[in-house]
């Protein structure tokens, strides 16, 4: 496990990997520095397939030990610190999952960078059916040009959710964030944005009491 501990962190966020790529994708590296920077402290983690360098993924199940096995570190990494939980896609998707069957010991809410709703190119919206177990607050970091979630489809399975759901879109960005070049936008604007969003958004949900 990988934690990043700023001077005086405003609360914890504990971050899974992607399917296909682990905790020190360049990605995940840059969103824990960007996050760092602005006072938030992050663990990143591997799940047992990743570890073992098998492709094919664990089940929720064995994804589940394994987030709360993270929780539970990041709990001794920052004593009384306030968390958040989630991660990129696959592991965003694992966490909220575990999050439905038992809620994850002191996380206050979830933040999905890029929530995979759907396999590309097959729109569908069973793989939401498990949030409507989750009773904290989620935030859904989202590309407007993300294959793996229609954004029509999202937009109504966060409107379902209702106040516990927030969605903010980055425009053109795909699954990975990424942006051409006629957005005008760099990738290091891109990401700053999505740290950004989740400083604002965890800021006032930290300072609440914990669910």
């Amino acid at each position: 496990m990988l934690a990043r501990t700023p001077s005086s962190p405003r609360f914890g966020y504990v971050l899974a990997h992607g399917a296909g790529a682990g905790m020190r994708h360049p990605f995940l590296e840059h969103i824990a520095q960007a996050l760092d920077e602005r006072g938030v402290a992050t663990l990143r983690y591997e799940f047992p397939y990743m570890e073992e360098h098998r492709s094919r993924t664990d089940s929720p199940t064995v994804c589940a030990v394994r987030i709360r096995e993270a929780i539970a570190r990041a709990h001794l990494e920052w004593p009384g610190l306030p968390l958040l939980a989630g991660g990129k896609s696959f592991g965003g998707r694992m966490t909220s999952m575990a999050q439905a069957q038992q809620p994850l010991d002191g996380v206050g809410g979830l933040v999905f960078l890029g929530f995979p709703l759907h396999p590309p190119g097959k729109p569908g919206v069973t793989r939401a059916e498990h949030l409507y177990q989750v009773q904290v607050p989620m935030l859904f970091l989202q590309g407007s040009r993300d294959e793996f979630a229609q954004l029509d489809l999202l937009t109504g399975v966060c409107e379902k959710l209702g106040e516990r759901a927030t969605l903010q879109v980055i425009e053109d960005g795909d699954h990975s964030f990424k942006v051409p070049k006629r957005s005008g936008r760099t990738a290091e604007e891109v990401l700053a944005e999505l740290a950004d969003r989740i400083v604002e958004w965890g800021i006032p949900l930290s300072a609440a009491p914990e669910p």
